[in-house]
């Protein structure tokens, strides 16, 4: 795809899709309250699991702790993990520098019984220091009835949330189906959803997946988006892969995975930048 069928494709799905461009130039370090439970959390998340948390491991735990901390101080206090990423004692070791009341921490299970969430989320206390979580989602889910197949998992999250274990939950979805299925399920609070101009790493093309999270935001649920750069595939389409993320009102947040403090400063540059441009359009 040359530049300007990337243009016309980014700013193509925001019009035919009517969803409005903000009114204020948007900023990584913006403060959003994400969907029923109002969890007050950074536009831009710091995300740990590039490649399956590859990248970010490779700064080591006081390497990657030491950049999460960086970012605290930058305004980014929203950080982004996952039992299958391996970076909860990465995170663990950034929390005991800064107030745990100031941050907020995503990460996501793969449990499926009511048993496998109670021991996870006793786990994940425990490896991430910190007596509750802000947000808990299931990971990955595929199939269109996941909520049958999860029933258990989701039943102890509910509940966790009413005792203050967890402020909020929900799911991040590797299919269309389960999109869909997402959208209509009213357990979900909030979703993760791959989002970017060129639908790379998507559950299908980017019309498409706004036409169901416009479906999701109007229903009250959360949204943040992820795989706003393919991945890295759109490392040379940086400025325009922001732009449309910037230019999309279903899509509340995001999280990106730097690679460094140098990536990091970069995104932090350039999103009001791309925020301007997308207000511009």
């Amino acid at each position: 795809m040359n530049r300007r069928t990337f243009l016309q494709t980014a700013l193509g799905a925001a019009v035919t899709s009517r969803i409005p461009v903000r009114s204020a130039v948007p900023k990584a370090t913006d403060v959003v309250l994400l969907g029923p439970d109002k969890v007050r959390l950074s536009r831009m998340a710091i995300g740990t699991g590039t490649r399956g948390g590859t990248i970010q491991r490779a700064l080591g735990v006081q390497g990657l702790a030491d950049m999460l901390h960086y970012g605290y101080d930058q305004g980014i206090f929203f950080w982004d993990t996952a039992d299958s990423y391996r970076t909860h004692p990465h995170v663990c070791e950034a929390l005991k520098r800064v107030p745990r009341e100031k941050v907020t921490i995503l990460t996501k299970t793969r449990a499926r019984t009511a048993e496998q969430m109670r021991a996870d989320l006793d786990r994940f206390r425990k490896e991430l220091g910190t007596d509750y979580l802000d947000i808990v989602l299931l990971h990955a889910v595929r199939a269109g009835n996941w909520p049958d197949l999860y029933a258990g998992a989701m039943e102890v999250l509910s509940e966790a949330r009413e005792q203050g274990l967890v402020r909020t939950h929900g799911v991040s979805c590797h299919t269309l189906e389960a999109l869909q299925t997402a959208a209509k399920t009213p357990w979900v609070r909030v979703d993760l959803a791959r989002i970017n101009p060129a639908g790379l790493l998507m559950d299908a093309d980017p019309q498409t997946v706004i036409g169901v999270l416009r479906e999701m935001k109007a229903a009250g649920k959360g949204i943040i988006g992820m795989k706003i750069l393919g991945e890295g595939g759109l490392r040379d389409r940086v400025d325009d892969a922001l732009r449309f993320a910037l230019s999309l009102n279903c899509v509340d947040c995001f999280t990106i995975g730097p690679a460094n403090r140098d990536e990091l400063d970069d995104l932090i540059r350039r999103i009001p930048e791309a925020g301007e441009r997308a207000l511009a359009a």
